[in-house]
C-alpha cells in the first residue's frame, strides 16, 4: 500500500510540476496515466475484504490523500485547462477502466483456456499410455499363450 501511494505521489508532483512550468495538463500526460493507475490499484486493494486493522487506517488515509490531490487536479484542469477538460478527462478514465477490465478478463479467459488445453493433453497422454499397457498386457497374454 505504501509503495503504490509513493508512486502515486511522485506522478502527482509530476504533474504539479509541469502544469506550473508549462501551463498545460496535458504536457504530463504519462504521470497523469501513472497517478490514476495507481488510484486505481489502491482503491481496489482497499476494497479487498481482510487486513488488520492498520492496514485498513493505512488504506483511508492513503485514499483521503488521494482524493484531496485529484481535488487539486480537478482545480487546475478547471483553471489551467482548456474549457470543458475534467468532464473529457473523467469520460476518458471511465473509457480507460473499461479497457483495463476488458483486457484483465481477456487474460483470465486466456489462463483459463490454456490450463483447459493442459488438462486435456494429460488426459489425452494418460489415456495412450493405458491403451498402450493394456497392449502391451494382451500382446504378453497372446505370446505366451503361443509357447504353450
Amino acid at each position: 500500500m505504501l509503495a503504490e501511494l509513493a508512486v502515486a505521489n511522485a506522478a502527482f508532483a509530476v504533474i504539479k510540476e509541469a502544469v506550473a512550468n508549462s501551463g498545460d495538463i496535458m504536457a504530463a500526460g504519462e504521470s497523469l496515466f501513472k497517478y490514476f493507475d495507481t488510484k486505481a490499484e489502491i482503491q481496489k486493494k482497499a476494497s479487498a475484504k481482510g487486513g488488520s486493522d492498520r492496514g485498513d487506517l493505512e488504506e483511508f488515509m492513503a485514499l483521503e490523500k488521494l482524493k484531496k490531490q485529484e481535488e487539486e487536479l480537478r482545480e487546475m484542469m478547471i483553471y489551467q485547462g482548456r474549457a470543458g477538460l475534467w468532464t473529457d478527462w473523467l469520460k476518458f478514465q471511465l473509457e480507460a477502466k473499461k479497457k483495463r477490465e476488458a483486457a484483465e478478463r481477456e487474460h483470465i479467459l486466456r489462463k483459463q483456456r490454456i490450463i483447459g488445453r493442459i488438462k486435456d493433453g494429460f488426459m489425452i497422454l494418460l489415456i495412450v499410455v493405458l491403451l498402450g499397457g493394456i497392449g502391451a498386457i494382451i500382446g504378453f497374454a497372446i505370446w505366451m499363450a503361443r509357447d504353450v
